[in-house]
């Protein structure tokens, strides 16, 4: 039986490799998915140039980063550059997300430190594992795709404050269950 090979994976190689049609056949099949994040983060805090530019950023970074990219990684690898832009952007535009003071640190030595990084993020995607649905659903959508709580009711019909209690509620497990594993809790 012939080998499948997976698109993402032959663009991936051919990136590493330096072909910048691989980069622009990636450009072509994501954008509208990078787009999507950048857009439920920073939409009205910035303008559409403004995410404009970060999409275009995004990609470069994806390039600049090419040799990176993990097999079978290539679209995961892209939406985190993604998110990470569209915070900085909003960081340097001096826009505050809004999010309430108890709020999980998770430690990590620093950016060189990625075996700690690593660590810290799978206890944390763990804990939020354990949270039950629709709780879990809620918790990603506000923490990292910056919805708002009255967007989040909307869009899973129902209350706006059971939204917020679910939240409380999730920090409040998310806390227990990362201080029970060692990691240090603000």
């Amino acid at each position: 039986m012939p080998e499948v090979i997976d698109m993402d994976d032959s663009l991936a190689e051919a990136m590493r490799d330096g072909d910048e049609a691989a980069l622009a056949e990636v450009i072509q099949r994501y954008t509208a998915y990078a787009g999507t994040i950048v857009w439920s983060i920073v939409g009205g805090r910035l303008t559409e140039a403004d995410a404009k530019e970060i999409l275009s950023d995004v990609f470069y970074i994806l390039w600049k980063n090419r040799e990176k990219i993990q097999t079978g990684k290539l679209k995961s690898y892209l939406g985190r550059i993604t998110r990470s832009k569209a915070l900085d952007a909003l960081r340097r535009a001096k826009k505050s997300l809004r999010l309430e003071d108890d709020f999980v640190e998770l430690p990590v030595s620093g950016p060189e430190d990625e075996a700690v990084r690593a660590e810290a993020y799978a206890a944390l995607r763990h804990a939020l594992q354990a949270l039950p649905e629709p709780d879990r659903t809620i918790f990603i959508r506000h923490y990292h795709y910056c919805q708002k709580t009255g967007v989040i009711a909307q869009r899973l019909g129902i209350n706006i404050k059971t939204v917020q209690t679910k939240l409380r509620r999730g920090r409040e497990i998310l806390r227990r269950n990362l201080a029970e594993g060692g990691y240090f809790i603000e």
